[in-house]
């Protein structure tokens, strides 16, 4: 709830999954991460980790939330995994009582905004390179730099386990 602006609580319509999701396709390895899941960059991570170099994102960001956080956040999770995400998002219909943002997009390993839908219906497409990868992953080593020795990022975490 964002107080004068709007109300809206998906877990009272949404049950939380319990497993990452990432698929084998003839292009890539796709990890799937549902609209809110965008916040959370553990989730994201895990699914490079499982060798996703495309992020899929279905989400519909409202118009309180899009227009502040929608790029930025898929921005940031291209960059900080070094992969190809596509994020997509109803248009924008105000005949409905929750209205998306829309603005569906692909971002790049490095960040750059390949496509960009505005906030009506629209097909957007941009090429994905895995080279392309491997070559922002070289020029900035970010996975390979990471600091397991301090820290690490697990799936299936159980409280009651060291």
């Amino acid at each position: 709830m964002i107080p004068g602006e709007i109300s809206f609580r998906e877990s009272e319509t949404l049950t939380a999954g319990d497993r990452l999701t990432v698929v084998e396709t003839e292009l890539c390895r796709i990890g799937v991460v549902i609209c809110y899941d965008i916040r959370f960059p553990e989730l994201s991570r895990l699914t490079v980790d499982r060798g996703a170099e495309l992020i899929l994102v279905p989400g519909a960001f409202n118009m309180t939330t899009g227009p502040a956080h929608w790029e930025v956040l898929m921005k940031v999770r291209a960059i900080d995994n070094q992969v190809y995400l596509a994020a997509a998002s109803p248009a924008r219909n105000h005949e409905l009582s929750y209205i998306a943002y829309g603005h569906s997009m692909i971002v790049d390993p490095w960040g750059d905004v390949l496509s960009q839908a505005g906030a009506s219906e629209e097909i957007i497409y941009a090429e994905i390179d895995s080279s392309r990868i491997k070559e922002v992953r070289n020029q900035l080593p970010l996975l390979e730099n990471r600091r397991k020795d301090i820290y690490k990022v697990i799936e299936g975490f159980d409280q009651n386990k060291d």
